[in-house]
């Protein structure tokens, strides 16, 4: 609380008509968290020895609103805007508009050196490094012990979703899934079509929106949409408005044999039973595995999800802004973050952490989950192809999995080309 109230007086400093006296304020916008990113703001400035200050300042709760606000501010060349938490999927629309300050490449060097496959892959943009990595996030597949011992599902190898839908078919149990028409929907279709050796995107195509490159007519996304429809035939009676807080409800009750989420619910289940609304029983029969397969001899691509740093490009402090940036997704942050706000991090090392492994004992799958995972489609045009997605795929017991991919093509071409509205 001291450093929110801190980062907020120093926020309002910054906004005064004439310099604050002592060293230069940075103003880094985050995306709404326990505190953590305040707190790591108040410790870097502390570590900096007086060569900065850092402000902080909280976005709106929804990334898309968040996005909005910051593009609206950088689109009108804001020089107020020094660090920046942003969402993965916005990356190449921030990169290819020029608000994002270069990375140099010492930093960017030092800020991927032991950091997993998809935190580096989702701060990148066009093969270059456009952002710093700092949290990552994936989902893992996780079951209650007792209803898979019953069923006689092997969880310790990788399974398929053929076996988990089969497996709650026979047990009568759910499986625990995004169904609504949201942003999860873009998640698990991603997750699903790149399990198969797929892509959403197949180019980008940052110059000419109507030609862009889309494979959701392969069989891949035929597939993903078979599964997807599958999924709702045993995923309960509110599936078309169950999002992840909802999931990890019902998961703790006793309809649902599975669920696809992310390690958020791991905590949530243990706070549960903290103020004795859930029996330690529960959470005692949570397993976790990796997300599943798609094809038995391929491994899974999991969601890949996070935040990372970006350095505003109108910015007058730009080299003392990385600076901050390299401070704030050091391992010892990163570390400290994941423990007290749960978000998984993106160094490697941090998952084999004595104190991360008592709070989180799925560390090591978190971070083999990590290396696997794979971004969302990356495009300077993602917000159109997200919200087609969701509107055409939704709900997803009533698509045809081999037309609904192509109609979806035609509706993001159609949206890019400027021919159809939203």
């Amino acid at each position: 609380m001291a450093a929110g109230v801190a980062a907020a007086a120093l926020a309002g400093l910054a906004g005064c008509g004439g310099a604050p006296d002592g060293p230069p304020v940075l103003n880094w916008y985050t995306n709404p968290d326990d505190g953590g990113q305040a707190e790591i703001a108040a410790a870097c400035t502390e570590a900096s020895g007086g060569a900065y200050r850092i402000a902080t300042s909280v976005l709106p709760r929804q990334a898309g609103e968040q996005r909005q606000q910051l593009v609206r501010r950088l689109a009108a060349n804001d020089p107020s805007i020094d660090i920046m938490s942003i969402d993965p999927p916005y990356i190449p629309e921030f990169a290819e508009a020029g608000f994002l300050a270069p990375v140099p490449e010492d930093v960017a060097a030092r800020t991927t050196e032991g950091v997993v496959n998809s935190a580096v892959e989702g701060a990148s943009w066009d093969g270059e490094l456009v952002t710093v990595p700092f949290w990552a996030n994936t989902q893992l597949l996780w079951y209650r012990k007792a209803d898979v011992a019953a069923a006689g599902l092997d969880m310790s190898s990788p399974v398929t979703w053929d076996q988990v839908i089969a497996a709650a078919q026979q047990s009568g149990k759910q499986i625990a899934a995004q169904g609504a028409r949201a942003e999860s929907m873009t998640v698990w279709l991603n997750a699903l079509v790149e399990s198969g050796g797929g892509e959403i995107i197949t180019d980008p195509s940052p110059e000419a929106p109507e030609a862009i490159g889309l494979g959701l007519d392969s069989p891949a996304a035929t597939k993903a949409a078979e599964i997807m429809k599958e999924v709702a035939g045993v995923a309960g009676p509110g599936f078309s408005t169950a999002d992840e807080d909802q999931n990890s409800n019902a998961f703790q009750g006793d309809a649902a044999m599975f669920q696809v989420n992310w390690p958020f619910v791991w905590g949530k289940v243990n706070s549960a039973v903290e103020d004795g609304s859930v029996e330690q029983s529960v959470a005692d029969d949570f397993g976790w595995a990796l997300y599943p397969q798609v094809d038995p001899d391929t491994p899974s691509a999991p969601p890949y999800g996070g935040i990372n740093l970006g350095v505003g490009a109108f910015s007058p402090n730009v080299d003392l802004a990385y600076q901050a940036a390299e401070c704030i997704v050091s391992e010892e942050n990163q570390k400290q973050y994941m423990l007290t706000n749960g978000n998984p991090a993106a160094k490697e090392a941090v998952f084999t952490d004595p104190e991360v492994l008592e709070q989180f004992p799925m560390a090591p799958l978190i971070e083999q989950s990590l290396q696997q995972a794979k971004p969302r489609p990356q495009t300077a045009y993602y917000s159109e192809v997200s919200e087609s997605i969701q509107r055409n795929y939704h709900p997803s017991a009533g698509i045809d999995p081999a037309g609904v991919g192509p109609a979806t093509a035609e509706l993001i071409r159609a949206v890019l080309a400027k021919e159809q509205l939203l």
